[in-house]
Order: structure tokens, then sequence, then C-alpha cells
């Protein structure tokens, strides 16, 4: 099986400190909202890409596509937001969206690729 990458932009709201977002990387981490079934990597860098000031780009790996699938959905027909798991919940609107220039019902991935 292949493994699948899907990556995502956040894009951080002017008034806020990238050293607190990260802050709130380190406690989603430490509370377990990212063990997600089939996720075997996450990494939050800055600035890839070109991207904007207080931008970032996430990258997740899944083991397999058929883990991607049971989080996500499909490319082609995304899972609703209101679908995913309770811990992935609790990031996008607790930890997540505090920081964000836009609401997290709107991120999706912004790309994919089995490797």
């Amino acid at each position: 099986m292949a493994r699948v990458i899907s990556v995502h932009e956040y894009e951080l709201r002017p008034d806020v400190q990238e050293v607190d977002f990260e802050r709130a990387l380190h406690e989603a981490k430490r509370s377990g909202l990212f063990d997600l079934p089939g996720l075997t990597g996450h990494h939050f860098l800055r600035g890839l890409k070109g991207a904007r000031r207080g931008a970032y780009t996430a990258i997740w790996i899944f083991e397999s596509r058929e883990a991607w699938e049971r989080l996500w959905g499909t490319v082609e027909a995304p899972r609703p937001a209101g679908e995913y798991p309770e811990n992935w919940k609790v990031w996008e609107n607790t930890i997540l969206a505090p920081f964000l220039t836009q609401d997290p019902d709107t991120i999706r991935f912004t790309s994919y690729e089995e490797v």
C-alpha cells in the first residue's frame, strides 16, 4: 500500500504572534489531538513555497490511502467537517480557529500525493 501525503495551508491573522500558534501546536500534540488512526507523521513549516508572513504549511503523512480516506473522504467527495474524528474537530475549532484568517471549516487539503 502507498503512503499518502496531504498538504494544508493555514494563514494566521495579522494580529497573531507566531510563538502563540507554535505553543498551541505543542499543546495539541501533547493533548493527543493528532493521534489519528493511520496518521504516521505531521510537520508544520513556516514560509514554505513563498507563503505570506504567518502562513504555515501542514504536511500530514498517512500510512495508506485507506487511512487518509477514513478521515477526509475522497478527493472527489470530501467528507463533511462534522464527520471528522472528535479530536480533529477539537483541534480545528478550539486550537486552530482563534489564530486563522478564515473559518477552519473552509480549510481543505491543497494537495494529495501517494508515495
